[in-house]
């Protein structure tokens, strides 16, 4: 306990300055505002709750509506099982992300770096621990990754509002929300998503708390049936649906850069999950609940629940958290753009929202072509979110830290074991269910190719113990270890 105390107080004596530049910024802004320190409350924040709220809303947003689906997909105790399981490993490598952060930081400050101006992103956390090539694969899923969430929010948009008013078409609604979420150019950065990031969560647990009490108070349909699991794709169909509910890593970064001090982020992301928890795991359950196996054939919640002022109302929060959630996906592209066109350190939000304008275009263009999001959030789920968020993580972890020089320096965290490779393993699983392999002696109706799953599992088992064990390089393959392996 001594020893980890001893580390943070360090780690607090190497951000100094950093909350030195921060209280010294927040008192130039105080001087300039109201008695009331009105624009302080609703645009400056850096704070805990700042961060924890940010987090939570950011978690949460339309998949609260597809997760019902998901459960009539893969059965209630399987949904359960798969929100808590992913939710709790999410966390996980949340922390073991705010770890790396906090050692790249901590080596950058000792060179003398400045990051006043500057945002730091999960893919130079990459490049300045394990180099270029890490760098090339952070930015490389992180983007891809992103701008497909922000695509998933636009036709979010134009999905939800047309159960309100369907005088026009989706894609019509695409365009006019297109244009509303690009006004998310002006916010500078994470810092001033302060009064967004509480509203939004309010609006998701309005909506959660919505679903749950209308299903609740609806019943179940005459000839209710839960069938599920059915098939074997729908399951794991289902299950990356759950996967990127949790799957908000690509902002982490940002997010803690955003704080006053970082070092506090410690719990915060598993705070969030925890609470993320009480919203979607009634809405979820009391929604499959009622309706069963309708939903394999209403992938949104809203379709199967009857129209009135409090179904409207959730429509209309959710489209204004949809607009949040755009910006919280943009913002990271925003910062990578200004970089490469060296906009970033310019202090003019104006400019700065011009630079950005290329972003938000191709984004807006994607959204319009994919009429449909539920199938592109288990694509996202099964290709992006599971290196984005587990696997990526975990190997940078495991890789940064290997050699005991390194953990004995270890500033902030206490290092965590060595066993965080499991996630990947169950990722890679699921990734191989997802793209369906088959091979020329399994018959197409089982499914997944048993022999191929098998042997991602033995792959990843063997890459894994060896990157997380070292030494053992030379005796791993021995009688014993491969009897264990089979």
């Amino acid at each position: 306990m001594l020893p980890q105390k001893q580390a943070e107080e360090a780690i607090v004596s190497n951000f100094s300055e950093t909350e030195h530049e921060g209280k010294e910024e927040e008192k130039a802004t105080a001087e300039d505002q109201s008695m009331f320190n009105v624009k302080s409350f609703l645009w400056h924040g850096g704070s805990a709750w700042d961060a924890w709220f940010s987090c939570a809303s950011n978690q949460v947003a339309q998949v609260l509506l597809t997760l019902p689906y998901s459960f009539s997909q893969l059965g209630m105790l399987s949904g359960i099982i798969f929100q808590i399981f992913y939710g709790l490993l999410g966390s996980w490598t949340a922390y073991l992300i705010s770890v790396l952060y906090i050692e790249y930081r901590s080596r950058k400050e000792k060179e003398n770096v400045s990051f006043k101006n500057h945002v730091i992103q999960w893919f130079e956390v990459l490049d300045g621990l394990l180099g270029p090539y890490w760098k090339a694969v952070g930015l490389a899923f992180n983007c891809t990754f992103l701008l497909f969430g922000s695509v998933i929010q636009l036709i979010a948009c134009a999905s939800n509002i047309y159960y309100i008013n369907d005088r026009l078409d989706k894609r019509t609604w695409t365009y006019i929300f297109g244009a509303c979420c690009a006004t998310t150019v002006f916010i500078p950065s994470f810092h001033n998503y302060r009064i967004w990031s509480f509203l939004g969560l309010g609006m998701t647990t309005y909506t959660a708390w919505y679903l749950t009490i209308a299903a609740l108070i609806h019943g179940q349909v005459d000839g209710v049936k839960h069938t599920a699991p059915a098939k074997l794709v729908l399951y794991f169909t289902g299950a990356t649906n759950i996967l990127y509910t949790f799957g908000g890593h690509a902002v982490t970064v940002e997010i803690m850069h955003a704080m006053w001090k970082p070092q506090k982020f410690k719990y915060i992301y598993l705070a969030a999950t925890l609470y993320v928890f009480t919203l979607t795991l009634p809405s979820a359950t009391s929604v499959y609940w009622a309706f069963g196996d309708e939903l394999l054939d209403h992938s949104n919640a809203f379709s199967l629940l009857p129209k009135t002022r409090f179904r409207d109302a959730a429509v209309v929060l959710m489209l204004i958290h949809q607009f949040i959630t755009f910006g919280f996906a943009c913002t990271p592209l925003y910062f990578v753009w200004e970089k490469v066109i060296g906009m970033h350190d310019t202090r003019s939000i104006c400019l700065r929202a011009l630079a950005r304008l290329p972003v938000v275009i191709p984004i807006w263009f994607l959204a319009i072509i994919f009429p449909f999001f539920g199938p592109i959030n288990s694509a996202v789920g099964a290709l992006l979110v599971s290196f984005t968020v587990y696997i990526i993580p975990a190997l940078a972890h495991m890789l940064t830290y290997r050699k005991a020089s390194a953990r004995q320096v270890k500033r902030s965290f206490p290092s965590p074991p060595n066993s965080s490779y499991i996630s990947q393993i169950l990722l890679l699983v699921q990734f191989s269910c997802i793209l369906y392999p088959t091979c020329p002696y399994c018959p197409p109706t089982i499914g997944p190719c048993p022999m191929l799953i098998y042997a991602v599992i033995m792959f990843e088992v063997t890459f894994t113990k060896l990157v997380s064990h070292p030494i053992s390089f030379a005796n791993f393959y021995n009688a014993k270890s491969v009897i264990f392996l089979v």
